[in-house]
């Protein structure tokens, strides 16, 4: 039975990144058909054709067998010639053909726009709300101690915390900057002071207007004999608190900023390894992908709220890079064709791009082996 049930999260994983290829295929058939493009083939996978049908505009709809891909192929899209038909691919003007290849991107980001406004209208994410500001522990001699958050109230939203806002890609979490707080008053008390006397100033969002407030921690200790003590690390856990949900038109407002986030974390990524700060083996390619949806989803499947829209960020982002066989090295050249009058000698192009695609297959491939031997 477990087998089964796993295997199911597999199915519904690779449905989610079949549907993820789909989105980004329908944005380059869209602005191809309101462009008055010749489509010969709309196709989910690669390889031999499971199901093929022609429709009445002579555009073959296909799913082929090996499911993590898929194509939309205009007509004399990949020809060398010099001179294509007129309505070939190739034969457009640039700036169509721009749209076009830009098109998959911004469906891939729209996506994101759109599970991050489910996401932050059903259950929140990043920004936190307190559900309580005391909390009771034990002391040293199993002594009660009760530790309060002075300044604090329940259901006030945080929003930043002395001058950092609040934001997993833009600031800091919650959970670091509390984190932080927790070392600082550590070593405050470590070093002499009393735990009454530290404090650090929060913005939060409160009786539907901002404030700033400064937050501090006392703590009573009951039964105390002389020189009974807290542990310093337990002063912040009188901060309780859970993610905040949005009202509908909250979410509308945030879900482009944090649509937007998740892409930039995406790039920090890409940095970081570029830059050999983050090993290969820290990323995957589809099998990875596909185990992680999985995996995840299993766990919970309110995961995949957050799980979608990371992906189609991360989809749009990897798309838009100026590597060959990407969209984004398809409108470099084009944008060189548009500012030359002529393009780039069509042979060398195509060459280019089969380089780059052989690359990213090895690459992918190399990325799962990696996050799966190390």
């Amino acid at each position: 039975m477990s087998f089964l049930t796993g295997l199911l999260y597999v199915v519904l994983a690779l449905v989610i990144l079949l549907f993820m290829v789909l989105v980004h295929e329908l944005g380059h058939y869209i602005a191809g058909r309101l462009l008055k493009f010749k489509i010969e083939e709309f196709s989910i996978g690669f390889g031999k054709a499971l199901f093929s049908r022609t429709n009445k505009r002579g555009e073959k709809i296909s799913i082929r067998i090996f499911p993590l891909g898929g194509y939309c192929a205009f007509k004399g899209e990949g020809d060398d010639a010099e001179h294509p038909e007129p309505d070939a691919f190739n034969a457009q003007k640039p700036w169509k053909r721009i749209i076009v290849f830009l098109a998959g991107v911004v469906m891939n980001f729209l996506t994101a726009v759109l599970f991050s406004l489910i996401l932050l209208c059903t259950v929140g994410y990043d920004v936190p709300q307190i559900s309580s500001t005391s909390i009771t522990v034990n002391g040293e001699n199993n002594q009660t101690v009760e530790i309060t958050a002075q300044g604090l109230e329940e259901g006030d939203v945080v929003l930043s915390i002395d001058g950092t806002k609040v934001d997993f890609a833009f600031g800091d979490t919650f959970q670091n900057l509390i984190a932080q707080k927790q070392q600082e008053v550590a070593a405050f008390v470590e070093g002499g002071g009393n735990v009454e006397d530290y404090s650090f100033k929060a913005v939060v969002r409160r009786d539907g207007g901002q404030q700033e407030v400064d937050v501090y921690f006392n703590y009573v200790v009951s039964y105390q004999d002389d020189g009974t003590t807290v542990a310093s690390q337990d002063y912040l856990l009188g901060i309780t608190y859970s993610p905040y949900v949005y009202t509908f038109w909250e979410a509308l407002g945030r879900c482009w900023e944090f649509a937007f986030g998740l892409a930039w974390v995406v790039l920090k990524t890409l940095w970081l390894l570029i830059t050999f700060q983050l090993p290969l083996s820290s990323i995957g390619g589809p099998i990875t992908t596909i185990t992680t949806i999985a995996s995840a989803t299993q766990t919970n499947w309110l995961n995949l709220l957050i799980l979608i829209p990371m992906i189609s960020a991360n989809l749009a982002v990897f798309n838009i890079l100026p590597f060959p066989a990407l969209d984004g090295s398809h409108v470099l050249f084009t944008t060189i064709e548009w500012i030359r009058k002529k393009p780039i000698k069509r042979s060398v192009e195509n060459m280019i791009h089969f380089v780059g695609l052989c690359i990213l297959f090895a690459f992918v491939i190399i990325v799962d082996i990696l996050h799966f031997v190390l």
